[in-house]
């Protein structure tokens, strides 16, 4: 772990590597104050440190050559955000000498990848324009509808979410793109976001649809006929609370560690909730930006993402003939490519 600060530019960093025994670590860079915490180093910190982790399984399962790695620097990025701190953040990691290779995450735009790329090679999420693969989103959120089509041929029998209510919670960059696709496959959609102007922006772009708004995630929970939930913003959305009020049959979704801590999974499986790995089915966005290494070609990597449907059903086959959740399958497939 490497903790970074530069007084000029008010920079405050921590970046986090979790293992390179596939390659690189892999990971984006999330900005976040981290305003609610008692010790917003702490957990910014521990944050890193579990964000690394599930890094190093998501590209260990998406077939990846990459280890896990994840960066946050602290603070309110609509504040602090500036060329200098991007750049002084951009030196640290280049002092890593490639162990670390950074991207795009909460908070973090492709237009900054392009400045910290003005300081470190090992930068991927970049523009088109500068020879990256662009906004990261649009896979992400192709990779989690996948993983949501498995879900549904596992219980339902057909790889489609037509006709079923799926309740979104974060329309922000990976949600909205989910919210498409969604829709188009025939489904109907309930969405939140603590962002109001998220929420009128995906409304807006769909006038007409199947689709409406309620004011928090709680009112999501308990929408009537919930069939699908999908966590698509930050970590730890699945905790007690949340799985004891839970009535759709399927979790899947793009937010990362969305198990609030050990034995969630299985409380999950006990009330009959199938429970899509968050690492598995969010990997597309690094599938996307680790392609940028061969010269980024879109139609590849989208192939490469739509395996996510693939690796998933493999999990839930795994987990019923192991007799275990899909999570604790889904680890065992990650660390047997690990050698852990």
């Amino acid at each position: 772990m490497l903790l970074c600060q530069d007084r000029p530019s008010g920079l405050k960093a921590v970046i986090a590597l979790h293992s390179t025994a596939l390659g690189p670590a892999l990971g984006g860079t999330r900005f976040h104050a981290y305003a609610g915490s008692a010790d917003p180093e702490q957990s910014a910190v521990l944050d890193a440190l579990n964000l690394a982790r599930g890094m190093s399984y998501k590209n260990a399962l998406a077939g990846l050559d990459h280890g896990g790695g994840k960066a946050v620097i602290i603070g309110d990025p609509e504040q602090l955000k500036s060329e200098a701190l991007l750049r002084a953040y951009g030196r640290f990691v280049a002092s890593l000498g490639g162990r670390y290779v950074t991207a795009c995450d909460v908070g973090t735009y492709v237009q900054d990848m392009d400045v910290v790329a003005r300081e470190c090679r090992w930068t991927t999420g970049r523009s088109p324009e500068n020879g990256g693969a662009g906004d990261s989103s649009v896979l992400t959120a192709f990779g989690v509808f996948q993983g949501m089509r498995a879900s549904a041929q596992h219980l339902w029998g057909a790889p489609t979410l037509r006709g079923r209510l799926v309740g979104v919670a974060g329309v922000g960059k990976v949600g909205r793109h989910l919210v498409d696709h969604l829709l188009q496959d025939g489904a109907r959609v309930v969405v939140t976001d603590v962002r109001e102007e998220s929420v009128r922006a995906v409304l807006a772009a769909h006038p007409g649809a199947p689709l409406t708004a309620v004011a928090d995630t709680r009112d999501l929970l308990g929408t009537e006929g919930l069939d699908v939930y999908a966590p698509c913003a930050l970590g730890g959305a699945l905790d007690d609370e949340t799985v004891a009020a839970l009535s759709a049959r399927i979790v899947c979704g793009a937010a990362n560690n969305q198990l609030a801590h050990p034995g969630v999974e299985k409380d999950l499986a006990d009330r009959g909730i199938l429970y899509a790995p968050d690492y598995v089915v969010n990997a597309g966005g690094v599938i996307q930006v680790a392609d940028e290494f061969n010269g980024f070609d879109f139609t590849r990597a989208k192939a490469k993402a739509a395996q996510i449907l693939d690796t998933t059903t493999s999990i839930f086959e795994r987990a019923a003939a192991d007799g275990v959740p899909p999570a604790a399958a889904a680890d065992r497939l990650a660390e047997q490519r690990m050698g852990l």
